[in-house]
């Protein structure tokens, strides 16, 4: 009983929100919350790959950014999954939108996860504070993994 008093309460939300990272809900959720086909699909440069994964058996959400030059995961999430951490082999800057507003990415950890019941990979992740996602796959895992998508 003391433990789902300890819990955050974004986590507790965001459990009861998720659903399982297989079956064929997730391809008709994909395409009833993508926009329409029009003559004007300007809209798909800007468009990126949103779906779930399972890691150490809870659904994380992901997100494909061909735009992204790293892997990440965000820390609440790597504390909460309890994946061990490493000191950062290059410890690097982000600095996004304005000056000021930096996070130092000092550590990195290797995360396990699968997405349906046939894809099963590991792959080096950043931690950094991120609430966009759980799991942010760029171009360093395209790359590896030759991934393609349309």
């Amino acid at each position: 009983m003391e433990e789902e008093d300890n819990e955050d309460p974004q986590d507790k939300h965001e459990e009861e929100d998720m659903v399982a990272d297989c079956g064929e809900a997730l391809v008709v959720r994909h395409i009833l919350n993508t926009a329409m086909l029009t003559e004007d699909e300007s809209w798909l440069r800007h468009n990126i790959f949103h779906t779930r994964c399972t890691a150490q058996g809870k659904v994380c959400k992901v997100i494909i950014d061909s735009g992204s030059c790293g892997n990440v995961v965000a820390s609440y999430k790597m504390e909460k999954l309890k994946i061990p951490t490493k000191e950062h082999p290059h410890p690097y800057k982000l600095q996004w939108l304005r000056k000021g507003n930096e996070v130092k990415v000092t550590k990195r950890c290797q995360v396990q996860f699968s997405i349906g019941s046939k894809y099963k990979d590991e792959v080096w992740c950043d931690v950094i504070p991120m609430d966009a996602c759980h799991l942010l796959l760029g171009r360093p895992w395209q790359y590896d993994r030759r991934a393609i998508h349309d």
